[in-house]
């Protein structure tokens, strides 16, 4: 057993801005995921410190859950996949979230993964980053009245900012596959996608770079079955600890999950100039 050191803001937060090399964004957070996925409120920073050199481009992407009642099969029968509130960067070549091969880097992520908690932690984590332009947290389903987890048929949506031409630019998510016990969904794995090609925006459905990873932190059980998961866990972080590291799901023996697109469907649209 282990404790995790929890991190939320208030909603009221305020940053000061430069005007002239950044600005400063807030973006509601989610909360842990686990019981009958009751879910308290809580605020996360996301923040944009992109230098203004080149003309910006706004991206609206939106992360659907298309799941239903089968899509999962397990000895229990079938169930859904929710998902849970995230976190996002825009960033240069790096690998911002985790390392494949590598232990999760107590950023945050082990959170997300086993209990669906606060992106607030990855995010601030990510927004700290050289290589990070736009960073943020996303846990508001559309036409809710606050965070929650995201059931089937509901969406997140959030807008990002990001500059094409040289250096590359690339966006990074993660999200909970709430029905296990670390497993996450990572947008273009450890790299991120890039979100231009030959200059012009990389948009349309990209669910095809969305991949599911396990984040080598907790003994997994049977998906939508085992006692530690978030639904049906007691608390958070009472799994047993597995001390691995980051690794695909399809290199992580025991257990079969449903294909990425069964559950989710991503899309990035360009919705305009950005403030450049």
């Amino acid at each position: 057993m282990r404790e995790h050191e929890r991190s939320t803001m208030s909603d009221d937060t305020t940053d000061a801005t430069d005007a002239s090399t950044s600005r400063r964004r807030f973006l509601l957070g989610g909360a842990a995921v686990t019981g009958a996925l009751a879910i308290p409120t809580a605020g996360v920073l996301g923040s944009s410190h992109q230098s203004g050199v080149q003309q910006g481009r706004e991206f609206r992407v939106r992360l659907e859950n298309v799941s239903d009642g089968s899509t999962l099969q397990t000895t229990d029968g079938g169930k859904p996949v929710p998902m849970s509130p995230g976190a996002y960067a825009v960033h240069t070549a790096d690998e911002p979230v985790f390392t494949p091969g590598e232990p999760e880097r107590g950023n945050g992520l082990e959170e997300i993964a086993e209990d669906g908690a606060p992106p607030s932690k990855l995010a601030e984590a990510l927004s700290a980053r050289d290589s990070v332009t736009d960073a943020g947290a996303f846990a508001v389903p559309t036409g809710a009245d606050g965070p929650g987890p995201l059931l089937p048929g509901n969406d997140y949506e959030f807008t990002v900012e990001a500059s094409a031409g040289k250096p590359t630019r690339y966006l990074s998510l993660v999200t909970m596959f709430v029905q296990s016990n670390d497993v996450f969904l990572a947008l273009g794995g450890a790299d991120g996608m890039e979100l231009f090609a030959d200059g012009e925006p990389n948009v349309g459905n990209v669910t095809d770079s969305f991949g599911l990873w396990d984040a080598g932190t907790e003994i997994n059980q049977e998906p939508g079955v085992g006692e530690d998961q978030a639904p049906r866990q007691r608390d958070t972080n009472i799994g047993d600890v597995e001390r691995g590291t980051v690794a695909p799901i399809a290199e992580v023996n025991g257990y079969e999950y449903p294909s990425v697109d069964e559950v989710a469907r991503l899309t990035v649209t360009p919705t305009g100039e950005g403030d450049g």
